[in-house]
């Protein structure tokens, strides 16, 4: 039966989702690989690449920012949960808010402190500054996105676009294009952006499919839709004009970028096989959404397979089904918990 430890450590991991910490660990760690690559070259041996505190650094960063935003959502919705949710860690008193502020406190500060490792341990200047810059679009999304509908559903987007960003975006080493000139190493941008569209397309679909409110309509679509053209449209300018590199050579569509391209139109499948077999539509989202997080990880795994090293690819890709197992270890954890609690009587009519 399980102990009190088991039911606290339980409890933390349900306020801070940390089953599936190991999407935002892969998003953070393929960034690195690739700036990794970029600064010590096309030739340099993957054990040159591997640097411990560096990696360490940005796993730690992943952790304090992904259970940033999952305790400050819980916190900000309490008042919600009690009526929909009410088996939730803060609305059925398993933790106090006091206690939960503190946790969320904590991991915001963990993620700066996995920026500092990073930076301190000689990765790129703008570590820290972005690590900041994820838990300022986090914490917009909480507190006022989510209620925006179309604001919120980019703003997500845009957490995994910065968080990918964190260890990539350095100026500083510049990549040196095929002519000898400095250019933009385009993996660093097509990354991050594959990134954004996938989570802003999949959070906008699954809010669709789970019948949330207030209902999608045809400005909310349209918000949606623009917002994400013109963020792609100004990040590829930028990119573009970055350096003395051409545009097109730094923006270049590489043969490489067709099997993430690939692995898209896989997911697209798997969507709407899952929507066809789903006996709600409530639940095809809720189910998508799963897979289409845990499917990041994929990309992780095409973009450091292609321009790192086949075998960064491989291990990256081990973290999804770390990731599954997780969840279904969560879910089961979950419900043993629950059944070996005393259950409570109350007379008929209190």
């Amino acid at each position: 039966m399980p102990g009190p430890w088991s039911q606290r450590l339980l409890t933390l991991l349900q306020l801070t989702r940390m089953a599936l910490v190991f999407t935002a660990i892969a998003d953070g760690w393929c960034g690195l690989l690739l700036w990794e690559r970029a600064r010590a070259g096309v030739n340099a041996p993957l054990t040159e690449l591997l640097h411990p505190w560096r990696m360490l650094g940005m796993a730690v960063a992943s952790v304090g920012l992904y259970g940033f935003g999952m305790s400050l959502n819980d916190i900000i919705d309490r008042r919600r949960d009690r009526q929909i949710s009410p088996t939730r860690p803060i609305p059925s008193g398993r933790v106090s808010l006091m206690t939960a502020h503190l946790i969320c406190g904590a991991l915001a500060a963990l993620a700066l402190a996995g920026g500092v490792t990073v930076r301190m341990a000689g990765g790129p200047d703008l570590s820290v500054a972005l690590v900041a810059v994820t838990l300022g679009l986090i914490s917009f999304y909480d507190l006022a996105g989510k209620y925006l509908v179309g604001p919120g559903l980019v703003t997500l987007g845009l957490v995994r676009f910065a968080h990918a960003c964190i260890p990539a975006l350095e100026a500083a080493h510049p990549w040196l294009t095929g002519d000898g000139r400095p250019g933009v190493w385009h993996p660093f941008i097509w990354h991050p952006l594959w990134l954004l569209n996938h989570v802003v397309i999949l959070s906008t679909v699954c809010y669709l499919w789970e019948e949330k409110r207030p209902s999608l309509n045809v400005r909310h679509w349209a918000w949606v839709l623009l917002s994400l053209l013109m963020i792609d449209a100004a990040v590829l300018y930028a990119v573009g004009t970055t350096g003395t590199g051409d545009f097109w050579r730094n923006t270049r569509f590489d043969l490489y970028l067709a099997l993430p391209l690939s692995k898209s139109l896989v997911f697209v499948g798997i969507a709407l096989y899952v929507r066809k077999k789903a006996p709600t539509s409530r639940e095809a989202g809720q189910a998508t959404m799963l897979y289409g997080l845990l499917w990041l990880i994929v990309y992780d795994a095409c973009f450091a397979g292609m321009w790192v090293h086949w075998a960064a690819g491989l291990g990256i890709v081990a973290l999804a089904p770390v990731a599954y197992g997780s969840v279904k270890v969560m879910r089961g954890w979950s419900k043993l918990v629950a059944a070996s609690q005393r259950p409570e009587f109350r007379r008929a009519g209190t």
